[in-house]
């Protein structure tokens, strides 16, 4: 089997390769009739123009671009990237665009991948996430000059459209709700310190147990992986000041403290309440169900989408703030031992 070409269109209908481009692409040169047949024959085969070629020629590629410096690994088990893709996917499909995806080692990975993709026109606009401090992508996409999102909060987003969520409204109602708990020894398991939305979440921890007079806002950091939660879990739980309270920055995590907990003979919540960010199914089909910071992501991800296909088609578009999470209870989280 191979893909149906220009060539095959010709010899069905008895016409030369030029009369069929001449149809395909609707210039004049063709009989209306030829034209009505060339067009039947291309649709009978399944002929579709291809996409690299078009884009060499200075056509839009109907694509946009996503890069993920993450272990392909961790993409398998963190729903919060294939919630954000399928959000994205579901905005694309719709307007007959593709996702061009690809996992990349680190930053100069990353910025090499774009400067191709941009170069070689396979791409019409891109997707940023997993915004850093002073981010070196950043300036490379503005010289790129190529239509771009970025998921992250605007202050790091450079002359980029930002679509973003205010992780501190977040983190203060998590804190505040475990406070009026009774709880005053909270800790944190942390995702990746470089990022921006980690490093915003550690500042608006840190403020908030100082405003409300708690102990100390004790953060661990961590790749989000489940192993590394349950370890910094049991360091946390081995210690003298031992927390009554955890917020973990995902599930994954979540669930692995939980496990953690129970292996230590702790009972959750009695002994140990959790929180995790982000919900998903699985915060819900473990027992307890975990408490959860709750949020729309796909919807997150199509905002995104939408923006930057507007950007593409020279629309004026605006960035975007979209609801912080917000808490959902359950049976994960009670008021401390005595």
């Amino acid at each position: 089997m191979k893909r149906p070409t220009i060539a095959d269109i010709a010899r069905r209908a008895g016409v030369s390769k030029g009369a069929v481009s001449y149809a395909l692409n609707g210039q004049p040169g063709v009989s209306a009739s030829t034209r009505a047949r060339i067009m039947a024959i291309a649709e009978e085969i399944g002929w579709r123009p291809n996409s690299a070629a078009r884009a060499l020629n200075g056509a839009r590629a109907d694509t946009v671009g996503l890069a993920l410096c993450r272990p392909a690994r961790f993409l398998g088990v963190e729903p919060f990237f294939m919630e954000l893709i399928s959000g994205i996917e579901g905005e694309l499909s719709a307007r007959s665009y593709a996702l061009m995806l690809q996992v990349v080692a680190d930053h100069d990975e990353e910025i090499a991948l774009w400067r191709r993709w941009w170069g070689e026109g396979r791409v019409d606009g891109a997707i940023l996430v997993d915004l850093h401090l002073a981010d070196p992508r950043v300036p490379v996409m503005e010289s790129l000059g190529m239509p771009v999102v970025v998921v992250g909060h605007p202050s790091q987003a450079g002359s980029l459209l930002p679509v973003w969520s205010d992780e501190e409204a977040a983190v203060r109602e998590t804190v505040t709700y475990l406070a009026a708990l009774g709880h005053r020894r909270i800790a944190r398991v942390a995702g990746l310190p470089r990022l921006l939305h980690t490093m915003q979440r550690d500042r608006a921890f840190a403020a908030v147990c100082a405003e409300l007079g708690l102990g100390e806002a004790v953060t661990v950091h961590t790749d989000y992986t489940g192993e590394e939660g349950a370890r910094a879990t049991r360091r946390l739980l081995s210690s003298p000041a031992r927390p009554t309270a955890v917020v973990y920055d995902n599930d994954i995590m979540a669930v692995a403290g939980l496990s953690v907990a129970q292996e230590m003979q702790l009972n959750v919540p009695a002994d140990l309440s959790v929180v995790a960010w982000d919900d998903s199914p699985l915060a819900q089909v473990v027992r307890p169900p975990l408490t959860a910071l709750t949020r729309d992501i796909p919807a997150y991800g199509a905002h995104a989408a939408g923006r930057l296909l507007s950007l593409i088609a020279g629309d004026q578009v605006t960035g975007l703030e979209t609801p912080p999470a917000r808490l959902t209870p359950r049976g994960s989280t009670a008021p401390p031992p005595r």
